[in-house]
């Protein structure tokens, strides 16, 4: 039986390795568009515009690499016949290590600049003639988000709504484990975290529903620690609000603790909330979660 060639042999690797780099460009079908790269407010766009700027600069190192790393395997390739000379002692090329050194350094150095004078613009809102900013308290829970309106006096579960064209400032806290609060058309992502009360500011450009969710492990349900932003005109934002506080129960005290205790829920919505539970819950007073967390370690 005559045997297979080396080629014939390999060849299911080649094909698996065909196979595993064709994934990434077939995965891109399950998603209409990558909600990072497809910004719908000012915060996020200046995020996006460093995105990019930082791949731009690691092509500027990664394509000459590549490139010459095959070259360097086709130029100096073992073959018959090639009377290489063989020089053991070479040590050193001072243009090509100012050239590997210098050029990772420069390329590091504007990204360091670019990444701070960002980070600073967006520590506080743009000035905005649209009105001022809307405050919205935002709790992690397990496993479900409450948003808080302490100006309107409202409350939602799983979903907030706000209006388009104007800054929101989300306060965020954890009466769970800790969790990370991310709208990525929106903006980047920011941590909540038990007995602290993190800032992060948004807006939408225009009205729509954006998708939301936790970034961050907090347990068996996590997965569905989604929300929905929904963005609307300044009109219908107005009405939303006079609509829940006229048609949606009360939130009270006894109903938070039960919203403290582990489950997965629906949107809901509640005409008011026991005034100061946001606070109390960042200064760990009555300590619902941990309250709960002793309770079962007692079962």
């Amino acid at each position: 039986m005559p045997k297979r060639s080396f080629i014939a042999r390999r060849k299911p690797h080649f094909w698996a390795i065909g196979t595993l780099g064709l994934i990434p460009f077939l995965l891109t079908g399950c998603d209409s568009q990558l909600l990072v790269l497809n910004p719908a407010g000012p915060v996020a766009r200046v995020e996006h515009n460093l995105i990019v700027t930082s791949i731009i600069l690691v092509l500027i190192v990664v394509v000459p690499v590549i490139a010459l790393m095959f070259y360097v395997v086709l130029r100096f390739r073992e073959k018959p016949g090639r009377m290489a000379p063989f020089e053991p002692d070479w040590s050193e090329n001072r243009t090509l290590e100012i050239a590997w050194w210098g050029i990772p350094i420069v390329i590091i150095s504007i990204l360091a600049v670019l990444t701070v004078r960002d980070t600073y613009r967006l520590v506080r809102p743009a000035p905005s003639v649209t009105g001022p900013v809307l405050t919205i308290q935002v709790t992690s829970l397990n496993w479900k988000w409450l948003f808080q309106y302490p100006d309107q006096n409202i409350a939602t579960i799983n979903y907030c709504t706000i209006p388009a064209n104007r800054p929101v400032a989300f306060v965020l806290t954890s009466n769970a484990p800790m969790n990370s609060f991310w709208v990525p058309q929106l903006g980047g992502q920011e941590y909540t975290m038990p007995g602290m009360a993190m800032r992060l500011w948004l807006q939408a450009d225009r009205p729509g529903v954006y998708f939301g969710s936790g970034a961050n492990f907090s347990g068996r349900e996590y997965a569905k620690m989604k929300f929905r932003v929904v963005a609307q005109s300044e009109n219908d934002f107005s009405a939303w609000v006079q609509r829940v506080k006229s048609s949606a129960p009360a939130l009270t005290l006894a109903d938070y603790k039960r919203l403290a205790h582990p489950s997965v829920l629906n949107e809901l919505e509640f005409s008011s909330f026991p005034k100061g539970s946001f606070e109390a819950t960042v200064r760990r007073e009555g300590g619902l979660y941990m309250e709960h967390r002793m309770m079962e370690a007692t079962d």
